[in-house]
């Protein structure tokens, strides 16, 4: 049995790991830590996870605890899943991976030194659509990779202590929506990008509300992608043109809410959609094969660190500063 330990009350907890845990016999929510103890209790009790902490320190010491799963903001990822990795603990660290690329290294390092998984909670890396598509481009049946898309469009509007439009909680656009889209041509063109160029809009100093980045590859393929938090339409899409055709796929990161993909190819179109289960069930589906040496981790690693150079090299690119280090009381 797999102990689970939850750092932060966030609502984001009852899909992403509450709900696949509940559905399985060989894990459970035992704890859950926020500093607010009315809160941590509320939702403890919500949710039927028997042990509360108010202190994260604690939760990641606790000997009751096989996996933490971080779902804290990005400024609290490096400092508690290396305490975590360091205590003996499994990490499901929540995306962005870190604030920046020296972060990610770091905590790389300490999964490294300590031996323990750590794995980015990319769910939608896990579900049967997208591994359809790359199962498509990696076959080389549309031929090779020349240009690539990726949008993610949703939004989020500004209040009070929201963390995506709060630059020291590692707040963005590009970290809250554009890291999946950075991650997923990433995986498709199986290689590191550079930065072309890259534009942002900033509704609060330093904050991006939205980004744009093109971006290329040593094979010469090139792509381009997108994040809004803006209000306007919603889109999250995803799109790979080759030599001898294209595949596109309709919502790549909740599919399991409706998607399509759509392969187009000598004058031909087809459709397909891929069965599968809500994306976090899949995460944690691979997460368990992990922990019990039957995969290897699809994310964290190489690709984590990957994954925010990418995002600081973007930033740069677009006059803004990668997100900085903080760590708060």
């Amino acid at each position: 049995m797999i102990r689970i330990g939850i750092l932060g009350a966030a609502k984001i907890g009852p899909q992403a790991i509450i709900d696949p845990a509940a559905a399985r016999s060989d894990c459970e929510i035992v704890a859950v830590a926020a500093r607010d103890e009315t809160k941590a209790r509320t939702y403890a009790d919500t949710h039927g996870i028997a042990h509360v902490e108010t202190d994260y320190e604690a939760l990641v010491r606790r000997e009751d605890v096989d996996l933490i799963y971080n779902a804290l903001p990005p400024h609290r990822h490096a400092d508690l899943t290396i305490a975590a990795l360091e205590a003996g603990k499994a990490v499901l660290c929540e995306k962005p991976f870190a604030m920046n690329t020296a972060e990610a290294t770091r905590m790389v390092d300490a999964a490294h030194r300590t031996g323990q998984p750590l794995i980015e909670a990319f769910h939608y890396r896990f579900h049967p659509a997208f591994r359809r598509v790359l199962e498509i481009v990696r076959s080389g049946e549309l031929g090779a990779i020349k240009t690539m898309d990726a949008v993610f469009n949703v939004s989020i509007p500004y209040r009070e202590g929201e963390l995506r439009h709060t630059l020291d909680l590692g707040g963005g656009a590009l970290m809250d929506l554009g890291c999946y889209s950075i991650h997923m041509i990433r995986t498709l063109a199986d290689a590191e990008p550079d930065v072309l160029s890259a534009s942002a809009q900033c509704d609060r100093p330093g904050v991006d509300i939205s980004t744009k980045a093109h971006l290329g590859f040593s094979s010469g393929a090139s792509a381009t992608v997108e994040c809004s938090m803006a209000e306007g339409e919603r889109k999250i899409w995803l799109e790979v043109v080759c030599t001898d055709g294209c595949v596109s796929l309709l919502n790549p990161v909740h599919p399991h809410r409706g998607h399509k993909i759509t392969i187009r190819q000598g004058g031909e179109m087809r459709t397909e959609t891929a069965e599968g289960n809500v994306t976090y069930e899949h995460q944690l589906d691979h997460v368990m094969d992990v922990l019990a040496g039957r995969a290897t981790p699809l994310t964290g690693g190489a690709d984590a660190i990957g994954n925010m150079a990418t995002i600081d090299a973007i930033y740069s690119a677009a006059g803004l500063s990668p997100r900085g280090r903080l760590i708060s009381a």
